[in-house]
């Protein structure tokens, strides 16, 4: 299968890339002027780097690859800024023109991701078919437009549209800010950590478990909306306490008293739906922690002069 794939050098597309050349289809990843191909991606007869924008992409060099299906990962993803940021709005707006293109030029699967936050959140686990959609933050309420703009489009002009609700991803590559790599680091410094919300529970998806799922559902040409989740909600206080412990570092692990209210305090996936297409996760929060965890200390190890 021919796959175009934007914000491929990203943590999701850059680990996507990897899953799909393995299985032997062709990826054509867009790249951003100035960014560095993936680490272990060189160009070849399956994988192929484009350079541009969503505003200013390489449309022949697209046409000539002519993809099946255009899987969409390009987003502001930064912690602590993607929430509010206003290039919300540009990411929205550049890619409702952009996917629009691609399907005019020929491609009639795409692929968009969402965001869990897209729910409402409560107490239960969020469904496809039965939890409503209230997005509050500037980011969720944009992803949320773009579904709505792509499945109208879909309805009008008679493609496939795919909907793939991120949970919470983590593993080697994440950004260093956030939640497990930050208390990775904060023990190598060997400081005490404080858990604001020790009681927040999220559905963590090791980064290749999401990968692969992603990749099923461009395998099955999936249409609709699906979760690409776990269905296991794991506490922040157990992220600690594992990560402590693998450390040999139980006692730096506190909880604020009291603690903090996290309004988004259980936000974890019903994957039936996910399930049903053959997927399984291969990696539980003990297995993706550890492979995290070496991946740190690889990082932090000093170095020596040989």
């Amino acid at each position: 299968m021919k796959i175009l794939l934007t914000g491929a050098g990203g943590f999701i597309g850059s680990v996507f890339t990897r899953a799909a050349v393995a299985k032997g289809h062709q990826v054509a990843g867009l790249l951003v002027p100035q960014e560095p191909v993936p680490s272990g991606l060189v160009e070849n007869r399956n994988t192929r780097w484009l350079r541009g924008t969503m505003d200013e992409a390489p449309w022949n060099e697209i046409a000539e690859f002519a993809p099946e299906v255009c899987v969409h990962t390009a987003w502001v993803t930064a912690p602590g800024v993607y929430l509010e940021s206003p290039d919300n709005y540009k990411f929205l707006e550049s890619s409702i023109k952009f996917l629009r293109k691609v399907n005019e030029n020929g491609t009639n699967h795409l692929v968009g991701l969402g965001t869990c936050i897209e729910y409402q959140i409560g107490n239960q686990k969020l469904s496809e078919d039965t939890t409503p959609i209230a997005p509050t933050t500037t980011y969720s309420r944009c992803k949320n437009e773009l579904r709505l703009v792509m499945q109208a489009d879909a309805k009008r002009h008679g493609f496939k549209c795919c909907w793939a609700r991120v949970f919470y991803p983590y593993g080697p590559g994440e950004h260093p800010s956030r939640l497990c790599s930050s208390i990775i680091q904060k023990l190598s410094r060997g400081e005490q950590i404080v858990l604001k919300t020790p009681n927040s529970t999220k559905d963590y998806i090791f980064i290749e478990d999401l990968a692969e799922a992603l990749l099923t559902v461009v395998e099955k040409q999936f249409e609709g909306e699906i979760n690409l989740g776990t269905g296991i909600g794991i506490s922040v206080r157990e992220i600690g306490d594992t990560l402590a412990g693998m450390m040999g570092k139980p006692e730096a692990i506190q909880e604020a008293n009291p603690p903090e209210v996290d309004p988004l305090g259980y936000v974890v996936a019903d994957p039936s739906r996910l399930l049903r297409l053959g997927w399984r996760p291969t990696h539980d929060i003990a297995v993706g922690l550890q492979s995290l965890l070496n991946r740190w200390q690889e990082r932090l190890a000093p170095r020596t002069n040989d």
